[in-house]
């Protein structure tokens, strides 16, 4: 059965509801007024805020997998092989470059142990192997999970919110990264795509370390 327009409507009004307060959570501005009216939550903020977004990820998702709609498409054969390599390939691209962020930072513990009351998060410019050819690799690694899984009307509705989200997200979290990180961050921007691979457009070792050494950012990285 295909969804109705109703149905539509409704699950594109879940991610959209969902991309705009996730977003105003995410703002330094909405932090800001945070810090000033409730200081106290401060050291809590990315905690809550990460909670928080899984809180809000449950009505949407739900909604997907309750209005799944008419099956668009289905790997077989060699293209499901194909399918679930490069999804395992995502999983096995998290794990492994996750060495390389300051999760402590990520999950808000490390805000929450020291009693961090700043704005912007904990965190400095550090460009893991995966950095080196795209400038968002967990966005990317999750478009690729997205991308490859079997497709009905309301999950190809949701992949393409979650995909549009994560795109226009990298933009606004990319004026934060250039604000503290300046021009080391611009000529990061000038060589690296943001989230598809592609030739010619990637980093040596030694020029990401180069630009990690002449970052001297203003303020804590968000």
């Amino acid at each position: 059965m295909h969804l109705d327009p109703l149905q539509i409507i409704i699950l594109s009004l879940s991610w959209i509801v969902y991309g705009a307060i996730h977003s105003l959570l995410a703002a330094l501005g909405f932090k800001a007024l945070v810090a000033r009216h409730a200081p106290t939550l401060m050291p809590s903020y990315r905690i809550l805020f990460n909670l928080l977004g899984i809180v809000l990820l449950v009505p949407p998702l739900w909604l997907t997998t309750s209005w799944s709609g008419s099956l668009l498409w289905a790997w077989t054969g060699i293209y499901a092989w194909l399918a679930n390599a490069l999804a395992l390939a995502a999983l096995a691209g998290f794990a492994i470059s996750s060495r390389y962020y300051d999760m402590g930072s990520f999950t808000g513990l490390a805000q929450w142990r020291s009693r961090e009351h700043a704005v912007e998060d904990l965190g400095g410019f550090r460009l893991s192997p995966l950095h080196r050819y795209v400038r968002h690799p967990w966005y990317a690694l999750g478009l690729v999970i997205l991308w490859t899984r079997d497709m009905d009307e309301a999950r190809l509705l949701s992949t393409v919110f979650i995909s549009l989200y994560l795109w226009i997200g990298s933009l606004f979290e990319e004026r934060k990264l250039r604000r503290f990180h300046g021009e080391a961050y611009a000529r990061y921007q000038a060589r690296v795509p943001g989230l598809i691979p592609l030739p010619g457009r990637s980093l040596s070792a030694g020029e990401a370390r180069e630009l990690e050494t002449m970052s001297h950012p203003k303020t804590r990285t968000p």
